[in-house]
């Protein structure tokens, strides 16, 4: 009796099988790979700004302190950008008709802010306190990168919650040893892997409630 199928159909059978598993596997492992790549976090990505605003005229050049510009970045849970009357403070007098500088003067005399597109931008799920980390040692170059050597800011961390981790777990092989280059605190691994008594390890904070509340 002849068969019903010809012969090469097992393996068509055998290759749609293995085709759908693929398949399976690849939306479950498909997105978590794909949220831990730069297409998704905007790593190294240069955005275009309203103003051109270089940071190593003002860092390098011009020996301004991140503090004075980002003023709430050792006590709040923002850096915090800067207003147009700060910038004003010195461009009221310096490069005061300058027309890359017009997007500044518009904004502070009609007191509408300026629209900057955030670089370092985390989901809203994710709690984070930037002056809590300032306080306990760590430095912006940590998580930021040498600022003043970029002529556009750009996100040199992924920024994923594995990266965070990892710091958590263990900051002191996460930090250079040292005083870190240009670190404007002094910031060492010690500051960082000791504490004082009775306060709470870095390492204690990675259970899920400390991030997402």
């Amino acid at each position: 009796m002849a068969s019903l199928y010809p012969s090469w159909s097992n393996a068509v059978y055998r290759l749609a099988i293995a085709g759908l598993a693929l398949g399976a596997v690849g939306a479950v492992v498909g997105p978590m790979v794909y949220v831990r790549t730069p297409y998704n976090t905007s790593q190294l990505v240069a955005w275009d700004q309203p103003v051109e605003f270089d940071h190593r005229h003002h860092v390098r050049d011009d020996g301004i302190e991140c503090l004075y510009c980002h003023s709430s970045a050792e006590t709040a849970p923002t850096a915090g950008v800067p207003t147009t009357a700060v910038c004003m403070g010195c461009h009221l007098q310096v490069w005061s008709d300058s027309p890359l500088l017009e997007p500044v003067r518009r904004s502070y005399f009609s007191g509408q802010p300026i629209r900057w597109r955030r670089v370092h931008n985390l989901p809203d799920f994710v709690y984070f306190h930037h002056g809590v980390h300032v306080q306990r040692g760590v430095p912006c170059e940590r998580c930021h990168g040498d600022v003043g050597r970029m002529a556009r800011v750009v996100q040199v961390a992924p920024l994923t919650m594995g990266w965070c981790l990892d710091c958590h777990r263990s900051p002191e092989t996460r930090i250079a040893g040292g005083t870190l280059p240009g670190s404007m605190w002094g910031a060492t691994v010690d500051m960082v892997a000791e504490r004082p008594e009775g306060q709470a390890a870095v390492s204690s904070l990675t259970t899920c409630s400390a991030c997402h509340r």
